[in-house]
């Protein structure tokens, strides 16, 4: 039952002593809870101003490995594949190379809301971060279809990177940024890729000569 409704039925003034006592009370205690909520959403806005605006633009990140689900809060990633190649194919035209191209399968889905999948980045050991390749349209990657609630939905992202970025390279997937609109405190997901020196050798020393981005998967 609400404050208001407790007002409401409170008894008349030619109620006795007792009564009026108990009313009396009731009131106080009243006043007491809403002073309670004032002093937590005092403390609550206290501790948001104590963010300052680079707090705000800091990302929530949640971490994992290659195969397992990262459930990021509003979108879960999943990376199950890693290639290398040097060229890839897409819309019927060979696009080659100068380094590798590292290409990521992936799948995501989300709880609630539909969204899309930003084109991510990749994290090297040596704490240098790589975009997505922009020779690949957006069109042709996860970052195209929306992602729904209920199943997981596969595509793929490209980078193109040199051969050094690939040992204990993790992939960061985050969600698009507005221009008008900074979500604070965006979350991402940071998945280690499962490139250790042996693997990163195997991919640089034989990567696939053509991968075709036109072929559906499997």
């Amino acid at each position: 039952m609400t404050a208001t409704q407790q007002r409401a039925a409170a008894p008349r003034r030619n109620h006795n002593r007792r009564q009026a006592a108990r009313r009396s009370g009731s009131g106080s205690r009243v006043v007491h809870i809403v002073a309670g909520l004032v002093l937590v959403a005092g403390a609550v806005a206290v501790q948001s101003l104590a963010l300052s605006a680079d707090d705000m633009d800091m990302p929530l990140t949640y971490t994992g490995a290659k195969g397992q689900d990262v459930d990021a809060g509003r979108f879960s990633v999943r990376v199950q594949k890693v290639s290398t190649a040097k060229a890839v194919k897409v819309e019927n035209k060979n696009v080659p190379s100068e380094q590798l191209f590292l290409v990521v399968e992936a799948a995501a889905t989300v709880p609630a809301e539909p969204v899309h999948l930003g084109q991510p980045s990749l994290l090297a050991a040596d704490g240098k971060m790589y975009a997505a390749s922009d020779k690949i349209a957006k069109s042709r990657t996860l970052a195209n279809p929306w992602i729904q609630p209920g199943w997981w939905t596969t595509g793929r992202f490209v980078f193109e990177v040199p051969a050094s970025a690939l040992p204990g390279a993790q992939a960061v997937f985050k969600l698009p940024v507005s221009g008008l609109y900074s979500e604070p405190l965006p979350p991402e997901a940071q998945i280690d890729l499962g490139i250790d020196d042996v693997t990163a050798k195997q991919l640089t020393t034989a990567p696939a000569a053509l991968f075709d981005l036109d072929e559906k998967k499997k």
